[in-house]
């Protein structure tokens, strides 16, 4: 399906860029977001790219409840996800100021990407769909918000951080932990933090939590309103079943099922499980404390117990971590500690966390008596005399809406966001091959290691991939293809 703009004949930046070079970083911000954010004229016009559980529940109430985005499109390769995705949107603006946009269902992303009106979309997808649809968005010349971990290998990382750079796209992760809640205890925690409340920095402690496996499912028919090739995209051909992709039953209103976890988190050729699931949340609020968003570690000594890789949910069990990080700084990750982030100096501990201890994608909730910000010593929350002060914003969404009409520099920007997505790859390497590793975070290699440095990247099926297509269009990568 496709649709023309609703301003034929308009010069946007849109067709500006998709007209000059597209590697080129635009030199001209379109009139109409030159003037007060709440003129319909000068709302930014958004596409949402996956209309599931995150998407419906997160990002679309984050884009269409900011005040500045008016929605045109959603897409989904799941048709009855797409059409539901639509109805979301309508209930999301129906009691909002002003005309509602007219919204277009597709279920082929690339056709999303083709209207030349649409200047951000949202990408809302599976953790091993991130890399290809971003790059084809930064290609057509959009800003993305995508929902973090950033990327599923390290390689594409690399990729897409460096073509950010390349086309001065503005490109926020949903790393919200940035933005959290009224109380923004994590800003606060950073800040006490950075501000030497805690004194010498020298161990961070990370609770993350597990995914449970169970036996396979048969095989099963494709629903017909599936695009299952394009669902698998660069990975290998496998069986259809529910138990691998997204649940297909109806809520108790009639609708497609986006609120129940899919399964496709608990197998590690779409995901790699809690180490990047909500490891990509902890690892960036632990770099942001420690003042090392640029970076990463130095050592790594992983153990983790996996079901049988052949089996559909196959994604790590428990786990126990050590990274070493430059400045000495020694880091615990296991599924043993508190959910959190624990920053421990030799003048005591500050301790942040989400707001409640349970979560839809940690139901268990590892008991603590700790607050969602608290310390060794209370005084250390004084918040009276901190001397590092960080941006304030408890919308992520806003955040990422508000750089794109400025063309500034988001809260979790590709740079950042890969780094910290890289601390839990090379953590899961490093688990998989149950061996310590050493690791060049300036190289962005490990050292001496030629079997760890080949899984900083993965195979990709003919006809897909974010290297694939890098390659296309003439851009040296180092990728492993299957085809």
């Amino acid at each position: 399906m496709s649709s023309s703009p609703d301003r034929p004949g308009s010069i946007t930046r849109r067709t500006f860029v998709q007209s000059s070079a597209l590697l080129a970083v635009p030199l001209i911000i379109p009139s109409r977001l030159r003037g007060g954010p709440n003129a319909p004229s000068n709302r930014i016009r958004v596409g949402h790219i996956g209309c599931g559980r995150i998407g419906q529940t997160h990002d679309m109430p984050g884009v269409a409840g900011s005040g500045l985005a008016d929605v045109l499109a959603v897409c989904d390769l799941d048709s009855r996800r797409a059409a539901s995705g639509k109805q979301r949107i309508a209930q999301l603006y129906a009691n909002a100021p002003g005309p509602r946009p007219e919204v277009t269902v597709f279920t082929d992303y690339k056709q999303l990407l083709a209207r030349p009106d649409i200047d951000a979309v949202v990408v809302s997808l599976p953790d091993h769909q991130h890399a290809e649809v971003v790059l084809r968005a930064l290609y057509a010349g959009k800003d993305v918000y995508v929902q973090k971990p950033f990327t599923m290998t390290h390689a594409e990382g690399v990729l897409l951080r460096d073509t950010v750079k390349k086309t001065g796209r503005v490109l926020q992760v949903g790393s919200q932990q940035r933005s959290w809640g009224p109380n923004e205890q994590f800003r606060k925690a950073v800040e006490l933090v950075r501000s030497g409340r805690v004194g010498h920095l020298k161990n961070v402690e990370i609770g993350l939590p597990t995914d449970p496996t169970k036996p396979d499912d048969p095989e099963q028919p494709v629903p017909p309103n599936l695009n299952y090739d394009m669902w698998l995209g660069p990975t290998a051909v496998k069986y259809y079943t529910e138990q691998r992709v997204h649940p297909q039953g109806l809520d108790r209103n009639g609708n497609p099922d986006v609120n129940s976890r899919p399964g496709w988190l608990r197998n590690d050729a779409y995901c790699l499980g809690m180490i990047t699931g909500w490891g990509a949340h902890h690892f960036d609020t632990a770099h942001w404390g420690m003042d090392l968003e640029h970076t990463g570690p130095l050592k790594i000594d992983g153990k983790g117990e996996f079901p049988p890789q052949e089996r559909i949910w196959n994604v790590h069990g428990a786990y126990e971590i050590q990274l070493v990080y430059p400045g000495d700084i020694h880091m615990r990750v296991s599924d043993k500690l508190p959910n959190g982030i624990k920053f421990i100096g030799d003048e005591g501990w500050i301790f942040v966390s989400r707001d409640a201890s349970q979560t839809a994608s940690d139901p268990q909730g590892r008991a603590t008596s700790l607050k969602s910000l608290d310390a060794s010593d209370a005084k250390l929350l004084d918040p009276n005399g901190v001397s590092v002060h960080l941006t304030p914003s408890t919308s992520h969404h806003k955040n990422w809406l508000e750089n794109v009409a400025s063309r500034g520099t988001p809260l979790a920007p590709a740079d950042i966001a890969h780094r910290s997505n890289t601390a839990c790859i090379v953590s899961w390497i490093s688990m998989k091959l149950n061996r310590p590793l050493n690791w060049d975070p300036k190289a962005e290699r490990f050292v001496n290691d030629d079997e760890a440095n080949a899984m900083l990247t993965r195979p990709e099926r003919p006809g897909y991939g974010a290297l694939r297509l890098a390659g296309s269009r003439g851009t040296k990568v180092t990728k492993a293809t299957n085809g």
